[in-house]
């Protein structure tokens, strides 16, 4: 029995270990354009629109990539899905580097989304079920925890790295992906739920996710899923633009955005840990409120120490409460639709990812400034928080 544990325990740290390693390219790759934004504007005298599409088409890229893994996966198999998207972003980070004009910029940013986005539903199903239903809450925090740290580790470089090319972070992105794969390839465990449903998943079509008692927690993770992330991104995005517009310095501003990546992780691993054990109603009132304080102390905050903690604790409930969202999502999905289940929540995250940012734009335009763009977000805080309650009592109900 022990030898038989030792092989499960061996399997699961194999799991997370390796799933890590592809979330923290995941983040660097997620953060780079950001870190080389200005250096590419200057090399190809690109206008603030034109550098706009090259945002906004890699976050239009997530979005069927995490569809379409999902997807893929219940059928072929998470493992063989997942190296495909870690080839895929790795290959076209490589080629936001070697990119000679616009329009190449914004084919490899594109195709890099789509490898990015099809990557995040098969790293959770992956360790999800690696883990079995006791621990996949905690399991899934430590893999996702990589994604916060790769983008902190793109700020290092970013801040470190002033005298290098603007290519340097994208081939750090590309080629240590490309490292990772033959390593997948001999040594990840496929999960062996999806083997054994292998044949019952290859029939089932997608509106199953709206039967067998699913409709309800698939309606509520799309909310809540949509709100988290549009106000993460609006974060992402526009803190830095609106730290330097409060009359903060940009290398000060780099700081709170790295400060807010190392609360990413810390939260990630906290919430993880506590999602089970606190009541519904406290987890759920600890992450939003704590989120929107946080919001709130960014948009007051005039010294650069106190930006640097709330940038931190911003980090710490936004991005964490992300975390325990991918948490959820696999505890409400037969193995036979998990990773679509996940992976269509994730799409339409990303649907509120790309909303952030332009609801942010708009604010500003309409000169409501830093404290406009924080209250503009709260409305949607409030909705994922009752969104996010009602799944971790359905939860609770399910595992009693």
């Amino acid at each position: 029995m022990n030898v038989a544990l030792s092989k499960v325990d061996s399997r699961l740290v194999i799991t997370i270990g390796l799933c890590f390693l592809v979330a923290l390219m995941e983040g660097l790759d997620l953060q780079a354009m950001g870190i080389a934004a200005v250096a590419i504007a200057q090399v190809f005298e690109l206008q603030k629109m034109q550098m706009g599409w090259i945002f906004s088409v890699g976050i239009l890229g997530l979005l069927p990539g995490a569809f379409a893994g999902g997807r893929l996966a219940d059928r072929y198999g998470r493992k063989k899905v997942l190296i495909g998207s870690v080839a895929l972003f790795g290959l076209f980070s490589i080629a936001t580097a070697l990119a000679w004009d616009f329009s190449t910029l914004v084919i490899a940013r594109l195709m890099t989304g789509i490898g990015l986005g099809a990557a995040l539903p098969n790293l959770i199903a992956l360790t999800s079920e690696a883990a079995g239903p006791r621990l996949r809450g905690f399991a899934v925090s430590m893999m996702y925890c990589g994604v916060p740290l790769g983008a902190a580790l793109a700020a290092t470089v970013g801040i470190a790295g002033v005298t290098l090319p603007w290519q340097t972070i994208f081939w750090l992105g590309g080629v240590v992906p490309l490292i990772l794969v033959p390593l997948l390839v001999n040594t990840l465990p496929e999960s062996r739920l999806f083997s054994d449903h292998r044949q019952a998943i290859a029939a089932l079509p997608l509106a199953d996710l709206f039967r067998h008692g699913a409709a309800l927690p698939t309606l509520l993770l799309w909310l809540s899923y949509f709100f988290t992330l549009l106000v993460v991104y609006m974060l992402i995005n526009w803190l830095p633009t609106l730290l330097v517009n409060q009359g903060f310095q940009a290398t000060e501003a780099s700081w709170v955005v790295f400060t807010l990546q190392i609360g990413a992780a810390v939260g990630t691993l906290i919430l993880g840990a506590l999602m089970n054990r606190l009541h519904p109603l406290v987890m759920s009132a600890l992450i939003y409120v704590g989120m929107l304080l946080s919001l709130v102390s960014l948009g007051f905050s005039t010294h650069f120490d106190t930006m640097l903690a709330a940038g931190f604790v911003a980090g710490l409930f936004a991005t964490g409460g992300q975390s325990v969202l991918y948490a959820l999502a696999p505890q409400f999905y037969p193995t036979e639709i998990r990773a679509t289940g996940v992976g269509t929540a994730v799409a339409v995250g990303r649907l509120g990812a790309m909303s952030g940012p332009l609801i942010a734009g708009k604010m500003l335009a309409l000169g409501t400034g830093t404290v406009g763009v924080m209250a503009a977000s709260a409305p949607g805080i409030v909705i994922a928080g009752i969104a996010v309650f009602w799944l971790l009592n359905l939860n609770r109900r399910n595992v009693g």
